[in-house]
């Protein structure tokens, strides 16, 4: 079993991580300008740093221009099927109660509805935290990221709700809003198509058409197409089919996941009993499998031929995080207040006709409690709760957000790297932390869908940018770091030339009860 023990000790105050060459991460300076023009020149892709400041609130006034109207007198019908925009019964309601025939009935109807909104916040009372701490983001400019899976492309969510696209190939960059386009907290490209993007909003999904080819950078409402459905509201989380004909919807508040087909605006829910809402959505690179996690200690794997699923309600906490290999056999998850990774394993689907095929033990494949490490006389504490898990397109690089504690001074919340192996046996192996500017702390992972050279992890921070005579400004800032390697699945490096893979003496598991 891995440990954080085994890893490199962090990098020194000042210094920042650049890239992986040779089994070993290089660094820099951070107040070197070459450092920040290194990723312009070598990386050829953008270097993006939006300030808080420079944005407005999410929850300013303009998104309506009825303010600029006069005033006029509208039927009771008129009014209700405006309110209808909105998702809500209660806007409607209130409208119903100015006709007297109508009023009582309304009053009735309104009372259940409150009442049963209040009962259902007694019971899932940890879903309105939840929604609210994503909402905010921990104050960070930056809300949600996405690359494309096949363009060299990536979308971005701010926090006052607009969209940016940014292109190595175009210097436009296309800004993307909609009335709609409020609390926007997941963002998904369309596989196997340049221009299609699926934003998770707090009331409905919208589905943009960005022409790749176009040079204005403010697309039309009218290229955005709303998708919305009765209680499935606010949508956290987005998960295409690898092949692009379906898209996956989740909301922490309903029951039910959705299978959208985008293209008739048709949706199929999926629902189980138990577990709360849908937290996140994870779909397997290979296409047949989804793990679909829950606020409560529930989550579930679906298999995608005949939709059944298998749940796991054993774990001490809700599952936080999860990704899957690039075959999709092999399932890296985390649970909030453990300092563990855990794996799940699946059989071959060719014979399991209507069954997940999952494996009935976890196993513990890393140990990231927290550790000591002693740098120029000072001691760093790193290791936790894992905030963010990302695995890269070629099942080489793994890297994990390491929360810190924030009322220790001693504590970091950094980057750490591992390297993996899928085939023919499971192997986890320390790689090395990843380190940016001082007071800048990672808010996301992702990692680059197809980078030739190995692998190309996106890093979005949250700094707090020193300036002379002002205090400091928030802002988010985007990095890449290239690990340069030549992948096993291309050509694998005979033993002569190389040393042998550590391979752990034993491992941990826990029994997890798999339900139908």
């Amino acid at each position: 079993m891995c440990s954080l023990d085994l890893f490199p000790p962090p990098l020194c105050e000042g210094h920042i991580t650049l890239y992986e060459l040779n089994n070993e991460l290089v660094s820099g300076l951070q107040n070197d300008e070459e450092v920040y023009n290194f990723q312009a020149q070598t990386l050829g892709f953008p270097s993006v740093l939006i300030r808080k400041e420079s944005l407005k609130p999410h929850c300013r006034l303009e998104h309506s221009a009825k303010a600029a109207f006069i005033h006029h007198r509208e039927p009771v019908w008129k009014r209700s099927a405006n309110a209808c925009r909105c998702v809500e019964l209660t806007p409607i309601l209130f409208l119903i109660l100015v006709p007297k025939w109508l009023k009582a009935l309304s009053c009735c109807t309104l009372a259940v509805a409150r009442w049963a909104r209040a009962f259902h916040g007694s019971l899932s009372p940890h879903l309105k935290v939840r929604i609210s701490a994503d909402a905010s983001r921990t104050g960070c400019s930056l809300r949600a990221f996405a690359w494309h899976p096949h363009t060299d492309k990536f979308a971005v969510a701010l926090l006052d709700d607009s969209i940016r696209v940014y292109n190595s190939q175009s210097e436009t960059v296309p800004t993307l809003k909609h009335r709609l386009q409020k609390n926007v907290a997941a963002l998904a490209w369309k596989p196997l198509c340049a221009s299609v993007l699926a934003v998770g909003c707090q009331s409905c999904i919208l589905v943009w058409q960005v022409d790749p080819t176009s040079l204005s950078t403010r697309p039309s409402s009218g290229c955005a197409h709303v998708l919305s459905h009765p209680g499935h509201c606010p949508v956290t989380s987005l998960a295409w089919c690898p092949k692009g004909g379906l898209l996956l919807s989740a909301s922490p508040v309903d029951t039910s996941m959705l299978i959208w087909d985008v293209a008739t605006e048709i949706c199929v829910p999926l629902q189980r009993v138990g577990g709360g809402g849908v937290t996140y959505l994870a779909w397997s690179p290979d296409g047949n499998r989804v793990l679909a996690t829950t606020p409560s200690s529930v989550f579930r794997v679906w298999e995608t031929r005949t939709w059944t699923c298998e749940r796991w309600p054993t774990l001490n906490g809700q599952c936080q995080t999860g990704c899957w290999s690039p075959d999709g056999t092999h399932l890296l998850f985390t649970v909030e207040g453990e300092s563990v990774i855990y794996l799940l394993t699946f059989l071959d689907t060719g014979e399991l006709l209507g069954k997940v095929g999952g494996s009935k033990t976890a196993l513990i494949c890393a140990d990231l409690s927290k550790t000591t490490f002693e740098i120029e006389q000072a001691e760093i504490r790193v290791g936790g709760e894992v905030q963010s898990m990302v695995w890269d397109p070629s099942g080489e690089r793994l890297a994990v957000i390491l929360r810190g504690d924030p009322t220790n001074v001693e504590s970091k919340t950094l980057v750490a790297v591992f390297k993996t192996n899928v085939s023919p046996v499971f192997e986890l192996l320390p790689c090395g932390f990843i380190q940016g500017e001082i007071d800048a702390e990672p808010q996301f992972l992702s990692f680059h869908p197809n980078f030739k050279k190995g692998a190309l992890l996106t890093v979005v921070r949250n700094c707090l940018l020193h300036i002379p005579r002002l205090s400091g400004w928030s802002t988010g800032r985007i990095s890449n770091i290239p690990f340069y390697f030549v992948s096993a699945q291309m050509s694998r490096p005979s033993p002569g030339r190389s040393p042998a893979l550590f391979r752990s003496n034993g491992s941990s598991s826990r029994e997890l009860f798999s339900e139908l």
